[in-house]
This record gives C-alpha cells, sequence and structure tokens, in this order.
C-alpha cells in the first residue's frame, strides 16, 4: 500500500475544502456583522434602559431613541469593516438605504414590544408590562428577527458587490440558442 491511496480523510478535507471556498466568505462577513451587530446592541440595550427606567421615558419612544443611536454606530461599523471590501457606491445612497432598512428593523422591534406590552399586557398586564417582559420582547424576538432581516438587506441592497461573474454556458444552452 502506498500512502497516496483515496480515504475517508482525505475525502472530507476536500468536502470542507470545498465548503470553506464556497462559504468562507460569507461566514467571515457574519462574524464582523455579529461584532458590530454586539456592540450595536449593547449601546442600544444600555440607552434604552437608561431612557425608560432612569428617564421614566416610554418604553416605545426609549426603544425608537436607542435604535437611531445605535443604527448609527451600526453603519459605520459594517461600511468601514464588515464590507469594506465592497465597492462603495454614493455614500448618501449607502446611508439612506441603510438607515431605510434599520427602520423597518426598528419596525420589527417596536412590534414586538408593542404586541407584549399593548396587546398581550392587556390580557396579562402583571407579567406582560413588566421591565422583564419589554426587554425579551424588544431584544430577544425584535432585535433576533430584525437581525436577519438586516443582514440580508444589507448583503444584498446597501452593500453591494461591484459585479457577479458570469456563468458558462453549458452545451445545452449552446443547442437552443440562449
Amino acid at each position: 500500500m502506498t500512502g497516496d491511496q483515496p480515504g475517508a480523510p482525505q475525502t472530507r478535507r476536500g468536502l470542507i475544502g470545498a465548503l470553506i471556498d464556497r462559504f468562507g466568505h460569507l461566514v467571515r462577513e457574519m462574524s464582523k456583522f455579529a461584532t458590530v451587530g454586539g456592540f450595536a446592541f449593547l449601546v442600544d440595550f444600555a440607552l434604552f434602559n437608561y431612557l425608560a427606567s432612569v428617564r421614566h421615558m416610554p418604553p416605545v419612544a426609549a426603544k425608537t431613541i436607542s435604535t437611531v443611536v445605535a443604527a448609527t454606530l451600526a453603519f459605520l461599523g459594517n461600511r468601514f469593516w464588515t464590507w469594506r471590501h465592497r465597492q462603495r457606491s454614493h455614500p448618501a445612497r449607502e446611508y439612506a438605504l441603510f438607515f431605510f432598512f434599520n427602520g423597518v428593523g426598528l419596525g420589527i422591534a417596536v412590534a414586538c414590544l408593542a404586541i407584549s406590552r399593548y396587546g398581550l399586557g392587556a390580557i396579562w398586564p402583571e407579567v406582560f408590562q413588566t421591565p422583564l417582559a419589554d426587554n425579551i420582547a424588544s431584544f430577544i424576538v425584535g432585535t433576533g428577527l430584525g437581525t436577519l432581516f438586516r443582514f440580508w438587506a444589507y448583503r444584498r441592497f446597501v452593500f453591494v458587490e461591484a459585479g457577479t461573474p458570469p456563468v458558462p454556458a453549458t452545451s445545452r444552452d449552446q443547442e437552443s440558442g440562449a
């Protein structure tokens, strides 16, 4: 037997290598996005609780303000770190789209908070009209759903790639004239 025979470790390494080649850039983008988002989340969380608990601001207004501040920090982190390798379009376009999609993400988080506090809170106020319920609805449910939406929207519409490489034509495409 020689040492060059194919076996499971080589196949597995080849498969893992192919997956890394195909999805490695996405994993790196997601990691950076998560880091920027984690920092923005901490700012959002701290500012929301400060405004709602210390300054006694209504929870929905506090959430709106904290999200706008956190979103500004997230824009800077995402533009200049997460997607710095992508072609830059007009800065005003990126900024406007970023905040539009953040507005949608804010709407998702605020809707979760409002449903919890005012919808479910009308039925069971001692559970759903508490700071703990506000934080769970806003930060766990709302931010989770909003984050999934934002990652997709930023990649797709805000920080776009310069171009997509053409797909090579197959022999079937050439026969059909496509």
